[in-house]
């Protein structure tokens, strides 16, 4: 037996042959076939998998071995932003979290995380900008796409110690 690595596909599987596991098993009167246990893997596999080769000969013997299929998925996550438009509270502030810019990013196994470059604003923000929004999933791997947050202040000024009414009169 030997042990080999494997990575998974667009689909988030993959197929292992028992040939890929064997290393020049013999036989002198002829091998007839070689099977595994496991030949299937997928998104939940991810990291060492033990696997049995079975050889068998041509007059009905067998004789197995043990294996490690280390399977991977270096695939990064298909990251998907739409833009987004905010306003700043009476504070003068703002935020927007990463589901909000997400728009149905997708990895072949499972996102783990979404995060943003930035998702607090204020008053110095106001106008068009550029985020990143990073989608990571389960090995690490991540995909980026960049949105634009247009940030708005809609709130008008309060006017603070008024003066009261004042009555003039004019002499003429």
């Amino acid at each position: 037996c030997q042990n080999i690595s494997v990575q998974l596909d667009g689909s988030g599987s993959v197929n292992v042959q028992a040939s890929q596991i064997d290393n020049g098993s013999t036989d002198a009167c002829g091998i007839q076939g070689f099977s595994i246990d496991v030949e299937d893997f997928n998104c939940s596999d991810i990291g060492t998998n033990g696997v049995v080769l079975t050889v068998q000969d041509l007059n009905g013997n067998t004789s197995t071995c043990s294996a490690v299929v280390t399977v991977a998925e270096p695939i990064a996550p298909d990251a998907t932003c739409q833009d987004q438009t905010i306003y700043v509270d009476a504070n003068g502030q703002a935020s927007i979290t990463a589901q909000e810019v997400d728009v149905g990013s997708t990895d072949n196994c499972a996102i783990s995380g979404l995060s943003l470059s930035q998702s607090n604003f204020d008053c110095s923000d106001i106008g068009l900008n550029q985020v990143t929004l990073t989608v990571t999933d389960g090995s690490g791997n991540s995909g980026n796409c960049q949105a634009n947050i247009t940030v708005l202040d809609t709130i008008s000024p309060i006017i603070i110690d008024c003066p009261a009414d004042i009555t003039v009169s004019s002499n003429q």
